[in-house]
């Protein structure tokens, strides 16, 4: 609306400087000195030829006899003598009295000073219509910036962000601009596109961590597997059954490296794994443990009775993962010592292994990061960094620490 109202007085007042310009030269054209004044001031000065104090007063002009001498003029300006008067343009009439030529009325001619007063008229006018035309385009100028130019450069760098992938920066939304319907619509799909890539996101992380989930599942038994046939592998005296064992091994092997590689590769692009801890007796971590254990390397213990904020599924990995390690690097018995202290369960595992240097000891934590004395060993350095993870998301916390000898790693679950 503003921008038509702009346009309006623009235009007109470019048609009032035409016409008010048409007008004063058409006046300029016509001017020339009124008859009907002239003749009606020479008429009074002749009625009134020896009483100047009854002379006309409607016009300028100057009174000579007929011997050139100045009798009377009405202005100290006006002419002197007959030859200032051809000099001036003046009008030159006779005066007479009783037909009897006495003289002469030298009226002043008026017509350029007239013809110049309209000029000044012309050039006011015009230079008024046209600072006035001047702060109209400058308002428009403003309007245009404001209301397009500058909404439509807030579209244009919108329109890269969301290109780059930046969904989260919203399009200010002003509808009294010309593209306030389409910054709505913009912002709309911006919410939209964000809304489709979290959605996919989420999908794709599902999947990922199903397929971690039961990879990391299928470790346990085919460890139980492995084992139990290096067992019956030593046991046996009978050299088919010795191949069979061995063949199983094999097998096993291959399937562990296989579902380590499935493992791995899906976790690489897991942004976050759900945690969803509950309550739970602390008796169910018995079975845990167990099933972690399943070389039957720990040592007795005993877990204290209370309550604790775990997720199951997530704790029966960051045990897995625990005494896995400690299985792969040491391969020695493990002390498992369990104690309540304030506000945590504290379960600690000791190996007997040669450690972590200390150089490497603050990275363990870290995605795929592991220590500079394990490169022998197949591993993505993965099972501490979830361990870790898993921890911090039950309200829990996870350290790491040297033993002379061995390895401690100590999981604090929150009591509740």
């Amino acid at each position: 609306m503003r921008r038509k109202t702009i346009i309006i007085l623009f235009i007109f007042t470019f048609l009032m400087e035409i016409f008010i310009c048409t007008f004063l030269c058409e006046r300029i054209e016509s001017v020339n000195q009124d008859i009907v004044k002239v003749n009606e001031c020479v008429k009074e000065v002749e009625e009134n030829y020896n009483d100047e104090d009854n002379y006309c007063k409607i016009l300028d002009y100057s009174i000579i006899d007929t011997n050139d001498k100045l009798i009377y003029k009405t202005k100290q300006s006006e002419s002197n003598s007959l030859n200032d008067a051809i000099k001036n343009n003046d009008i030159i009439l006779d005066l007479k009295i009783n037909d009897i030529v006495v003289g002469k009325i030298l009226i002043k001619n008026n017509t350029n000073e007239l013809i110049n007063n309209y000029k000044n008229y012309i050039f006011i006018t015009v230079f008024i219509m046209f600072i006035i035309q001047i702060l109209l385009l400058i308002i428009y100028s403003i309007y245009i910036n404001r209301n397009i130019i500058k909404p439509f450069n807030d579209l244009n760098k919108f329109a890269v962000r969301v290109a780059d992938g930046n969904l989260d920066i919203p399009l200010y939304m002003d509808k009294k601009h010309v593209f306030g319907g389409f910054t709505e619509a913009f912002d709309l799909m911006r919410s939209e596109l964000k809304k489709a890539r979290i959605n996919e996101k989420n999908a794709n992380d599902a999947k990922k961590e199903m397929v971690s989930k039961l990879s990391h599942d299928i470790k346990t038994p085919i460890a139980s597997i492995k084992s139990t046939s290096e067992i019956g592998y030593e046991k046996t005296k009978d050299k088919d059954i010795k191949n069979y064992f061995n063949q199983i091994n094999i097998k096993t092997d291959q399937i562990k490296i296989l579902v380590d590689n499935l493992f791995n590769s899906s976790i690489n692009d897991i942004t976050e794994i759900d945690v969803n801890p509950s309550n739970y007796s602390s008796d169910i971590l018995n079975n845990l443990i167990k099933n972690a254990d399943y070389l039957n390397k720990l040592n007795d213990y005993k877990v204290p009775n209370c309550n604790i904020y775990i997720d199951k599924i997530r704790m029966q990995q960051t045990l897995d993962n625990i005494i896995n390690n400690s299985y792969k690097y040491a391969n020695t018995k493990i002390d498992i010592n369990i104690e309540k202290e304030e506000e945590y369960l504290i379960i600690s595992f000791r190996d007997y292994g040669n450690g972590v240097n200390e150089l490497d000891l603050p990275l363990l934590k870290e995605k795929y990061k592991r220590g500079r004395d394990v490169k022998d060993k197949d591993g993505a350095g993965l099972g501490l960094h979830l361990a870790n993870y898993f921890m911090d998301n039950m309200n829990g916390k996870l350290e790491l620490s040297n033993a002379n000898p061995g390895f401690i790693v100590t999981i604090y679950i929150r009591i509740i």
